[in-house]
């Protein structure tokens, strides 16, 4: 069993920074792929960025790209979400979810581990 815990969240202005962290618990978490989706009101969760089990190769859907950053650091069983220039748009919730082997998907239903999520609110 794996827990995940997010945190990180709050509030900021249009244009600021957040960055979100996710502890993962479990001794194997360099060979898991991490991601990151979010769930915005009304709306259905999307993907939001991925990171494979060694950090070298990530992606990013496209409203976010040259804006976020997914990083991790496996001593610490940590993996990271950097936003920048945020827009209200990005308001959500933000879920880690982790698969436990080293392939890379962005489909929801093949995550069987999620965080409690963590709210992020962007004001205009």
């Amino acid at each position: 069993q794996v827990q995940l815990v997010e945190s990180g969240g709050g509030l900021v202005q249009a244009g600021g920074s957040l960055r979100l962290s996710c502890v993962a618990s479990g001794r194997t978490f360099n060979t898991y792929t991490m991601a990151w989706f979010r769930q915005a009101p009304g709306k259905e969760r999307e993907f939001v960025a991925l990171i494979t089990w060694s950090g070298s190769r990530t992606y990013y859907a496209d409203s976010v790209k040259g804006r976020f950053t997914i990083s991790r650091d496996n001593a610490k069983n940590t993996v990271y979400l950097q936003m920048n220039s945020l827009k209200p748009e990005d308001t959500a919730v933000y879920y880690c979810a982790a698969r436990l082997d080293y392939s890379i998907t962005y489909a929801q239903n093949m995550y069987p581990y999620w965080g409690q999520g963590t709210q992020a609110t962007v004001s205009s």
